[in-house]
């Protein structure tokens, strides 16, 4: 693996498992220093700095809520690194219901971890990033297509996400930094863990198969690299075809 990203530092909410983790381990692979928090996966999380450790690279723990915004604002990268120039916005979560008998916290916490944290986080990394910065937010592909019933609140926070990765495009490209989203289909993470899933999506893809989280990871690092400097308000799918 080039190191593309040498003596670059990255916080990566929600790293501790799935497809974060494939994040964290690739961005560390290309010579990053990463940092990524976590809420309940203690030991997922300690064994992924061990992991990466291990092959040579370098990454730190946080433990943070994405829901409560005073945790994701504490949670830096300056104390361990001394600086930030990659935010990777991963933290989300997928509770299913229709309308009819969706509970209001859920729905509350949905929008709570899927898109107000990428806001908080956003916003308390901006005294740091400098121009040639990056921020990447994991959305989903469920913002252009809800595909099932009981979808719809997850759907709508990826829309939310969408739209504003597009205007903090705006809104940073004068200072050099770049928003972009990546947009996975059907991957095979802990959201979408069951055969009966898998079952039911695999006939929908173009490529015939679930995609794998370092298939996203792949797309983050690209966006997170130089080669990426005229990539803005992007969201670019990672799908296998769902789409097509």
């Amino acid at each position: 693996m080039t190191q593309r990203l040498f003596n670059r530092v990255a916080l990566v909410t929600g790293g501790s498992r799935g497809i974060g983790a494939a994040i964290v381990r690739r961005l560390a692979s290309e010579g990053a220093s990463v940092a990524f928090t976590y809420s309940a996966s203690e030991n997922q999380a300690l064994d992924l700095v061990s992991e990466v450790q291990v092959t040579g690279g370098n990454a730190f723990a946080i433990r943070a809520d994405s829901a409560i915004a005073e945790a994701i604002q504490g949670a830096n990268t300056l104390s361990r690194f001394g600086r930030l120039d990659i935010l990777v916005n991963n933290a989300g979560i997928l509770l299913r219901g229709t309308v009819d008998d969706f509970d209001l916290a859920d729905f509350d916490r949905m929008v709570a971890i899927n898109i107000k944290e990428v806001f908080v986080a956003t916003q308390a990394a901006l005294p740091h990033l400098q121009a040639g910065a990056r921020i990447i937010t994991t959305g989903s592909i469920a913002a252009d297509r809800a595909g099932f019933p009981g979808a719809s609140v997850y759907s709508m926070t990826k829309g939310a996400v969408a739209a504003l990765t597009r205007g903090l495009a705006r809104d940073l490209g004068p200072r050099g930094i770049t928003v972009n989203a990546v947009q996975p289909g059907p991957t095979e993470t802990d959201m979408n863990s069951s055969n009966e899933v898998h079952d039911m999506l695999k006939p929908l893809m173009a490529l015939g198969g679930m995609g794998k989280d370092h298939e996203v990871a792949s797309l983050v690092a690209y966006l997170a690299g130089p080669e990426s400097s005229f990539v803005t308000g992007a969201c670019l799918n990672a799908d296998g075809g769902y789409l097509a």
